[in-house]
């Protein structure tokens, strides 16, 4: 006997076409974000790795050296080959043909010895070498030219006094790596005497002259701490005289050990030139590196890009300052905001009885999560920087104004506005968390004689601290991504003093501060040379995601912990 199929079994009422419907919508997901961290983590990890420098001789007689960063095939119009040289249009036209209509170019990477960076079509090539001993230089800025960045071309000799202690390429690296340890030695202990020696001196006198103004104002200018603060100034410019000879002294010793030691090198195009040892912040022949001397150049270059300041304008140097304040903005905010947000969805699911008002506080908290991030910086400006922070400089320190100390972008100011940015992720997300909690439990406790906080602080938030951990980690996330706001509250282009000194009071929240994704927008987007910008931002986007990552698994691992204590309370 034939069976007949039950309609209700059918695919379509089992749901199995919506089931691959959202399984293939999550694979396309995970594709897409898996693909866009795989572009960003080759792109921005392959930005340090020593590449092949190659000659290039023109058909114009000129020469080329330097990296080969892109290859591109394109059509030349009939104008681009009309305006060609007539003895080599020819050739030109004919490499076009033979190709489809299309040619081939490379973009040369050439350094600061002119064009930073060139087309070269493959038409305009007459011949192209790999030279092995042609050296990259890192440099400093050079008091005499103003030039910085990568430098490409020949080492010709090592000076000492100006005679040649090294007269061939090999002997000039080898002799290079033996004294440039020392230069570089030398060259902190200038930048450590400028920032710091010379820098006290200036603020210790900043503070005299602050003094002096403070028992003006209260005072009067006639008043005895008037003269006593005078008095004192004076005292200090007396003994900062001899304190800044002994410095005097000792950077004219260094700066003139220093420029005995000089590179005498060439470029592509056979100009000689002079540069001092100290302004080398890395010298390699990228043509003779073995695997293992690639390898050490990659991890300086990473370890520099990590622990050092900036320079150059950002484009050279590492980004220490914006990982760092980066970390103390997001931990700072997290603990400005956790507070605030779990006694905000306490009260609103402990307390308040259910009514307009609740409902309506329900309402405004969900709006305020999709306010735009530019909305809160404008709001932090106003509120924080130019209402609080004029307040506390009219009250504590009328003797600055009208330079702001606290009425301006900070450090406090801007973890308060991504505070205020997070709380509805945090407030939701822990009315969730306690909502998730029995109520039999609660019921437990009250039977047992426990007050309502009693119950709520033993019982109800061990339990919910899970989800009250999701908020947190979202929080964290979304605000150690956010850069709107924090251009218009504390995120500067450059700010290598961190909010942590030696000098007291030790932590200076009213400090301006580096933040790696204003980082990004400013060499993607503010810079006068992007295409030498763009392998920095695919670096520091990736070193972001990797701060991100990093402060996420933390706290979903301290969430596993208390998950696995309170089982209970997983929702």
């Amino acid at each position: 006997m034939r069976r007949v199929a039950d309609p209700q079994q059918t695919i379509r009422a089992r749901g199995e076409p919506m089931l691959w419907l959202c399984g293939g919508a999550l694979a396309t997901c995970l594709l897409m974000v898996a693909g866009l961290l795989l572009f960003v983590g080759w792109n921005g990890g392959a930005t340090f790795w020593p590449r092949p420098l190659m000659a290039v001789a023109l058909r114009d007689g000129s020469t080329l050296l330097g990296e080969v960063t892109r290859d591109d095939t394109y059509t030349p119009s009939a104008e681009r080959l009309a305006e060609l040289p007539d003895e080599w249009r020819t050739a030109a036209t004919v490499a076009v043909q033979s190709r489809g209509g299309t040619a081939h170019r490379r973009l040369l990477r050439t350094g600061n010895t002119g064009d930073h960076f060139r087309w070269v079509d493959d038409f305009a090539v007459t011949a192209e070498t790999r030279p092995e001993l042609a050296v990259v230089i890192d440099r400093r800025a050079s008091v005499e030219r103003e030039a910085w960045g990568k430098w490409y071309g020949y080492l010709d000799a090592l000076l000492l006094d100006g005679e040649p202690v090294a007269t061939t390429p090999r002997d000039a690296l080898a002799r290079i790596a033996k004294e440039h340890p020392a230069a570089m030695q030398r060259n902190e202990r200038i930048e450590s005497l400028r920032e710091h020696a010379i820098g006290r001196l200036a603020d210790a006198e900043e503070e005299a002259r602050l003094a002096i103004r403070r028992a003006d104002l209260r005072h009067g200018a006639n008043s005895p701490q008037h003269g006593l603060a005078q008095a004192a100034f004076d005292a200090l410019r007396v003994e900062q005289v001899q304190a800044r000879k002994a410095i005097d002294t000792e950077l004219t010793a260094l700066r003139t050990e220093n420029e005995r030691w000089q590179l005498r090198l060439r470029n592509a195009d056979g100009r000689t030139e002079k540069l001092h040892l100290a302004d080398v912040v890395r010298i390699h022949a990228p043509n003779d590196l073995s695997l293992a001397g690639q390898l050490s150049v990659y991890a300086d270059r990473w370890w520099e890009f990590l622990t050092a300041a900036p320079r150059e304008t950002n484009q050279e140097g590492g980004v220490w300052p914006a990982i760092f304040c980066t970390v103390l903005m997001t931990l700072l905010m997290s603990l400005l905001v956790v507070p605030f947000g779990v006694l905000a969805a306490l009260y609103i699911r402990e307390y308040a009885k259910a009514g307009i008002l609740i409902s309506a506080v329900r309402v405004a908290v969900n709006n305020l999560a999709g306010v735009p991030s530019i909305v809160f910086g404008v709001f932090g400006l106003g509120f924080f920087c130019y209402i609080i922070g004029g307040s506390i400089d009219s009250l504590f320190y009328p003797e600055r104004l009208p330079n702001p100390t606290f009425g301006t972008g900070a450090l406090i100011w801007a973890s308060l506005t991504l505070a205020l940015l997070t709380l509805p992720v945090v407030i939701v997300s822990t009315e969730e968390a306690l909502a998730a909690v029995p109520s039999s439990m609660r019921e437990g406790s009250y039977a047992c004689g426990a007050s309502k906080w009693q119950t709520i602080r033993r019982i109800v938030l061990p339990r919910a601290m899970p989800g009250l951990m999701t908020g947190v980690i979202l929080a964290m996330a979304r605000g150690a991504g956010e850069v709107a706001p924090l251009m218009l509250v504390g995120a500067v282009k450059l700010a290598p003093r961190l909010p942590f000194d030696g000098d007291a009071p030790f932590f200076h929240p009213s400090r301006s501060f580096m933040h790696l994704g204003f980082h990004i927008y400013d060499l993607g987007f503010q810079s006068q040379n992007s295409e030498a910008n763009k392998p920095m931002v695919f670096t520091t986007t990736l070193l972001l995601i990797g701060v991100v990552l990093f402060l996420n698994v933390t706290a979903v691992w301290l969430r596993s912990r208390l998950r696995r204590r309170f089982v209970g309370a997983q929702f």
